[in-house]
């Protein structure tokens, strides 16, 4: 079978599932294993790229594209016709983060390419869970799937198990910094089985836009700072520009010193299988003494 990923956590899932091998295309994000960063790109960003930009340019950028109607990933159609691929995997939850199945569905059209397409479409953890079941089904790995879910829920019930009797604290995952959005989907659903009172979202909801003054009037104990896209490096100097912020400057978090930073590109905001690893680091930021400390290539103060 030649599969085609145009998601990172779907690359990760195929990988975790044995079909490495199998991989015919990536896309320019996808880079866990590492072996992922040896496969053909089939899908880049429409986005300039010709230096770092700050989170408030970036967000001016994606907002001017989608107003126009203009993609915000470039699909090489040339090299998709070359793969000739049996099974696409995609998703269509969010326009900022992949091709959605409709546009790939145009190009495969235009190519005369046949290939099935599975859409990883989770709101929450076992919607992540249940992707992986089916993308297991469509690659003939069911039985491997099973097994990783069922490893993975193992896992989710140890962080349950550890966080029974422990109190709620009032925690603001922070998905980007300006303009401030709160972390929604799977975000919810791990704060509360972490322990924490999630602040200003709704479970399997989108992630949303708030203001200083709504997060000032949360009073959150506990934020954490999961830039949609961002490595460590570069949500830890993000975050730095938070102590700006004059409501910021009110908050429990603030006064405490209890602000982390994340790798959320790895952890946070891929439906991967590493979504269980971010639960983890989530527990140790709102409850440290209950959980080991993860390494310091995860999270920081």
């Amino acid at each position: 079978m030649k599969i085609v990923s145009l998601l990172p956590s779907a690359t990760e899932l195929v990988f975790a599932l044995g079909l490495g091998d199998q991989l015919e295309g990536v896309t320019f994000e996808c880079d866990y294993p590492a072996e992922a960063r040896t496969k053909p790109v089939v899908s880049d960003t429409a986005l300039p790229t010709d230096r770092p930009r700050t989170s408030r340019e970036t967000d001016d950028l994606v907002t001017a594209h989608m107003e126009r109607r203009e993609p915000l990933y470039v699909l090489d159609k040339e090299l998709i016709s070359k793969i000739q691929p049996d099974l696409i995997l995609t998703q269509d939850l969010c326009r900022v983060c992949a091709v959605p199945s409709g546009q790939i569905q145009e190009a495969l059209d235009e190519l005369g390419c046949r290939s099935d397409i599975v859409s990883m479409d989770p709101n929450g953890l076992d919607g992540i869970f249940d992707s992986f079941l089916d993308v297991g089904r469509a690659t003939g790995t069911e039985t491997r799937a099973k097994e990783l879910v069922e490893s993975l829920r193992v896992r989710v019930d140890e962080v349950k198990s550890r966080t029974a009797r422990l109190p709620e604290i009032r925690t603001f995952c922070m998905e980007w910094l300006d303009p401030p959005f709160a972390g929604g989907h799977w975000i919810p659903e791990m704060v509360r089985i972490a322990a924490g009172q999630n602040l200003l979202t709704e479970p399997k909801q989108p992630s949303r836009k708030v203001t200083w003054r709504q997060v000032a009037n949360a009073s959150p104990e506990v934020v954490v700072f999961m830039p949609c896209g961002y490595y460590l490096q570069e949500a830890e100097e993000e975050a730095g520009r938070i102590y700006a912020v004059p409501e910021f400057r009110e908050t429990t978090a603030h006064a405490e010193g209890t602000v982390y930073a994340t790798d959320a590109s790895s952890y946070f905001s891929r439906p991967g299988p590493r979504i269980v690893d971010g639960l983890e680091i989530l527990a140790w930021a709102i409850h440290p003494d209950a959980f080991p400390e993860p390494g310091p290539d995860a999270i920081v103060r």
